[in-house]
């Protein structure tokens, strides 16, 4: 299959944050070497999907549980794929753009209709909690990264990996320091903007993490978005001090300052955008 331009922003969290079944469950899921690595997750997240629609359609597929895992200070950190929603999201997609004759054969409605449920759900955030856990620990964006994704990070947690077949940029950082950067960005955009779209998908990604458990972790991985970005480029990107500065410069009431830090950062990654078309 061909790479996938896309990021990625996820949040791991300890076991303690997981009832007493899905504890023991991840416990032998990383004992049994099954842990997936970051760099190949992505495709066998496509595969698991694929083969999940094109199963018999004689109710909505649950593909298999895996996750991402981390372990620091003795801790284990787990980030679940969730995939219940994406198999949800690409069904209600194949059904778009076709004769509902095709649609019905492919994608039921009453498996449409299922469909729907789970996704609404989420989007809604009705029934966040299944099991004692938030139900999506990955977002997922392609040709580029969100700039509100940013604002949750400091360059200082920038880890960068040029090593031939293993390119990698991430961030990584505490929930509660995420959580913190994320209200002050708000309570900045709240007062100098209102209630502007990027006020609102700020919002919208600081309440997501207040989902998850205390002590869970956030990272911001680059994903295959690298695989569009040459070395030079990805030293030289400093898209989370740019938005640092921007907020700073909204806060200190600089308009200028806050112009032209943000217009940097849209120029840079309008760039990586339009490759999107040019592919």
């Amino acid at each position: 299959m061909p790479p996938l331009f896309a990021s990625y922003l996820r949040v791991y969290e300890p076991l303690t944050a997981f009832d007493r079944d899905r504890q023991q469950y991840w416990r032998r899921y990383v004992e049994q070497g099954r842990a997936v690595a970051p760099a190949e997750g992505p495709g066998r997240q496509r595969t698991a999907v694929i083969e999940a629609l094109g199963a018999g359609w004689t109710r909505l597929p649950d593909p298999p549980e895996d996750a991402y895992v981390l372990e620091t200070d003795d801790t284990l950190l787990v980030c679940p794929w969730n995939l219940r929603v994406r198999v949800a999201e690409a069904a209600l997609n194949a059904r778009e753009g076709v004769p509902p004759v095709l649609a019905d054969a492919f994608v039921p409605p009453v498996l449409a209709g299922q469909a729907k449920v789970v996704v609404d759900d989420w989007r809604s955030g009705a029934r966040v909690l299944e099991q004692g856990v938030p139900r999506v620990h990955e977002q997922v964006a392609t040709w580029g990264v969100p700039l509100r994704w940013f604002v949750f990070f400091d360059i200082g947690e920038r880890d960068l990996q040029l090593h031939p077949g293993r390119r990698a940029l991430r961030y990584r950082t505490e929930i509660s320091k995420a959580r913190r950067r994320g209200s002050r960005a708000l309570s900045v955009l709240r007062k100098s903007v209102g209630d502007a779209p990027i006020t609102e998908v700020v919002e919208e990604a600081a309440r997501w993490l207040e989902e998850f458990h205390p002590r869970s972790v956030v990272e911001l991985d680059y994903g295959g978005v690298v695989a569009l970005l040459d070395d030079e480029r990805l030293r030289d990107d400093d898209s989370v001090q740019l938005v640092g500065e921007a907020l700073a410069g909204l806060s200190d009431g600089d308009p200028d300052v806050a112009t032209g830090a943000y217009e940097r950062l849209v120029s840079r990654w309008r760039a990586v955008q339009l490759l999107e078309r040019a592919n």
